[in-house]
């Protein structure tokens, strides 16, 4: 490896795992693989994928030969949980010994009192659901009463949702911040998330949303890059992950699409350090509504894409493609899946090596801090 890169593009395809982790019986996920159900669908396509070398990972080989041209690995989560904000955490560095606290018969009565009080005005719901069932159960009702819709799901997540006609953006996100605040301590759930939606029944979600993390609970490799002056951008909900911390620019994506062009633009800007990249459709939009075919093309269009990327890449770039989860689309409930995840380093002129089975996320960040500081 060199000693020294100037840009380091780290893509994290938000729940792409590739195969139930040795742990995943105490996570209820015994049998899941993300990458095995979305792989049985017509519309999968890995080409460029497979001339890194992904189908050489240790459990992959049903994929079908492949080249290797990276350095590749499987990576075991070491964090208690199996969600976006402690897999993220990991991959900087931050081991997370105790799971982020969940809800699923709701958040207690308590709370939601003074929930109530704190906002000026009733809630509805405070239930586990799925997203697009919830707007169907209580849209109309939400329409006819203005009150904001709270919901969970099995994530560790307090979700509020709103028609943007009766609680525009802008309200709902100071709505999440003060629920932000109080849910702390014994409720201090990983995400506090802005659902706004738009239209008639059963309504739409729009691509306003907004995260609104807990604080990592130590420095992690963004605080450290940034600490030395090196350039740490965010694309997509990096910095809703972080809570801001550790980043010197960011920008919010609508989508894969969005967030993937705005990628490329950040490959043809100078910088020094980091671009750290979450693509949520393969999660938020496929893996959760498990729409099997929906997943496979959204990997399908990322895998065409990487194809130019990998080309306009410079000699002391390198690109490091994982994912933080899994949430297998054929997998019962709409639940995160305990799963590795890949690891794909790749820059000119590497040698390239299976590196095997790693413990831990944390092996990127310590792949990075190599990358940029030798």
């Amino acid at each position: 490896m060199m000693n020294k890169f100037k840009r380091v593009f780290l893509i994290v395809l938000d729940s792409f795992g590739i195969g139930e982790a040795p742990d995943s019986e105490l996570f209820g996920d015994k049998g899941c693989s993300t990458i095995k159900s979305v792989s049985q669908s017509d519309f999968f396509n890995i080409a460029n994928l497979k001339n890194l070398g992904y189908t050489q990972i240790d459990g992959l080989s049903f994929l079908g030969e492949g080249i290797l041209n990276s350095q590749v690995a499987r990576l075991q989560e070491l964090s208690k949980g199996k969600d976006t904000t402690i897999g993220h955490w990991e991959i900087a560095g931050v081991v997370s010994q105790k799971p982020l606290p969940t809800f699923p018969q709701g958040f207690p009565e308590k709370f939601i009192e003074d929930f109530q009080k704190a906002i000026g005005t009733k809630v509805l719901c405070n239930k586990t659901y799925s997203g697009t069932e919830v707007l169907k159960e209580y849209g109309e009702e939400h329409l006819k009463t203005g009150y904001p819709i709270v919901y969970t799901s099995a994530d560790s997540v307090f979700q509020i949702a709103a028609h943007e006609s009766i609680i525009p953006p802008e309200r709902l996100y100071e709505i999440c911040r003060i629920a932000r605040e109080m849910l702390v301590g014994d409720l201090g759930i990983g995400r506090v998330i802005a659902r706004p939606f738009e239209g008639e029944y059963p309504f739409k979600r729009t691509s306003r949303r907004h995260d609104f993390s807990l604080i990592p609970p130590k420095s992690t490799l963004l605080d450290e890059l940034k600490g030395d002056g090196l350039d740490v951008i965010g694309v997509g909900k990096i910095h809703d992950i972080f809570a801001g911390k550790g980043l010197t620019e960011f920008t919010f994506t609508q989508n894969n699409a969005d967030g993937m062009k705005k990628t490329e633009e950040y490959l043809l800007r100078k910088f020094n350090g980091l671009c750290f990249v979450n693509l949520v459709d393969f999660d938020m939009v496929y893996g959760h509504r498990r729409d099997t075919d929906g997943y496979a093309r959204a990997v399908a269009e990322f895998d065409k894409w990487l194809g130019g990327f990998v080309k306009k890449m410079k000699n002391d770039d390198a690109l490091i493609i994982t994912a933080d989860h899994g949430c297998d689309p054929d997998f019962k409930g709409t639940d995160h899946t305990r799963e590795y995840v890949p690891f794909i380093l790749y820059y000119n002129e590497i040698e390239p090596k299976n590196l095997g089975t790693i413990q831990g996320f944390s092996h990127i960040a310590d792949t990075v801090r190599t990358l940029l500081k030798g």
